[in-house]
């Protein structure tokens, strides 16, 4: 057979598919009849979502003889729950709410207005209307109103505040009220130098104006130092977790007894609000500090050495990387009496010679500008100390009466 008139050559033809058939016509009423049957399912399941959401039928468990149920009598608190309670209930009437105003004149009617500037707390420090808080809570404002609480929370009573006096450089202020001193209630005063890390701490205040709140947590640390308002140092602060809030500031810490260990004054946190990181300006600065206010209202004189220090990076910059280097000695001061020698410059301004550096005060290491001025801050005018310095490379003593600062 010829291969040329097949397309398959020698093989036989592949065998022919039948024809393609639709479906049965059972196969087809089945899928009809299941489809209709999952249609009346799904609305008799929406039927019954709808007039029986809960499953059971419309007014199941509704009893109009219903009664209240019996109240379970309280436990016996522990002791110390009753002890944080009776902390509570001894100083909230000591602990007061300050709101500042700013005085603006309208500009239109020329008529004085007060401004809400802020709030804050305080605390009543004795029987004749003394008042102490924060310093930066009273900086900007032009009037205080304190609040007093009375009765347990029960009654308030507004007045008008005169500031005593006041001292940046311990953040701290003093104010006056015309109240009678029936309503008022001295915080009882503790120390601070017989503190111990890890006992309890509490503080009152009114954390984002939120009268007569309590907090409970321990001493985290002693011997802190934070920066005041003034930009000088404090030391020997006390730093808590107990939560310190803003408005809280001015407010007492107390200890487990109900004492002032210390005045709220700060917190570390980058979003503003309690991280479980407080500072307290301790009770032994806040006493004689306060006092000092009431008794003459003003600040004590800060001692004077008068001496102009180089701050820490141009002394660096001199080849100095540990004392106080002095720049400028002040005309008729102790330093100049005692001899002490400034930088001196060429007409360019270069320097020609350094100055003294001053490496200890009493034998009291001095590694920066900052020591000195808290060694200083610790004496008081009229004192004599003895001042170690570096002049040339050559280690000297000399004792220094200090001046009042002008």
């Amino acid at each position: 057979m010829s291969t040329f008139g097949s397309p398959y050559g020698d093989y036989p033809p592949p065998p022919r598919r039948p024809a393609p058939r639709g479906p049965s016509p059972l196969l087809a009423l089945a899928g009809l009849l299941v489809l209709l049957l999952g249609v009346a399912l799904s609305g008799w399941l929406l039927y019954r979502t709808l007039h029986h959401p809960g499953g059971p039928p419309e007014g199941a468990g509704v009893n109009p003889n219903a009664e209240l149920r019996p109240v379970t009598p309280p436990g016996e608190k522990g002791a110390d729950e009753k002890a944080t309670i009776q902390v509570y209930k001894n100083t909230r009437d000591s602990v007061v709410h300050i709101s500042t105003f700013a005085l603006r004149r309208d500009v239109f009617n020329r008529n004085v207005q007060q401004i809400p500037e802020g709030t804050g707390s305080g605390f009543v420090w004795d029987k004749d209307g003394h008042v102490v808080t924060n310093y930066h809570v009273i900086q900007n404002a032009d009037a205080a109103q304190v609040t007093l609480t009375l009765e347990g929370g029960k009654k308030n009573a507004k007045y008008y505040a005169r500031v005593v006096g006041v001292q940046p450089d311990k953040d701290l202020a003093v104010l006056w009220i015309n109240a009678p001193s029936s309503q008022l209630r001295p915080i009882p005063v503790g120390s601070s130098k017989d503190l111990q890390v890890g006992q309890d701490a509490f503080a009152i205040g009114n954390p984002f104006g939120l009268d007569q709140s309590l907090t409970k947590g321990i001493i985290s640390a002693l011997g802190r130092e934070i920066e005041s308002v003034a930009g000088t140092p404090i030391k020997d602060v006390i730093q808590t977790d107990a939560a310190i809030n803003p408005g809280n500031s001015g407010g007492p810490l107390l200890d487990s007894s109900g004492r002032l260990i210390g005045v709220n004054t700060a917190i570390y946190s980058p979003s503003g609000a309690n991280a479980g990181i407080g500072f307290a300006i301790p009770v032994d600065v806040v006493n004689p500090t306060v006092t000092q206010l009431i008794r003459t209202g003003q600040a004590a004189r800060r001692p004077r050495l008068g001496v102009q220090v180089a701050d820490r990076q141009f002394a660096r910059e001199q080849g100095v990387e540990s004392g106080a280097l002095i720049i400028g000695v002040v005309p008729g001061s102790p330093a100049e009496a005692a001899g002490l020698r400034g930088t001196s410059a060429t007409s360019s301004g270069r320097v020609k010679r350094l100055g003294d550096v001053i490496v200890a005060i009493d034998g009291e290491p001095i590694r920066t500008p900052t020591d000195l001025f808290t060694a200083l801050g610790e004496r008081s005018p009229g004192d004599t100390v003895v001042v170690t310095y570096l002049r040339d490379g050559e280690r000297r003593q000399v004792k220094v009466k200090l001046q009042a600062a002008g």
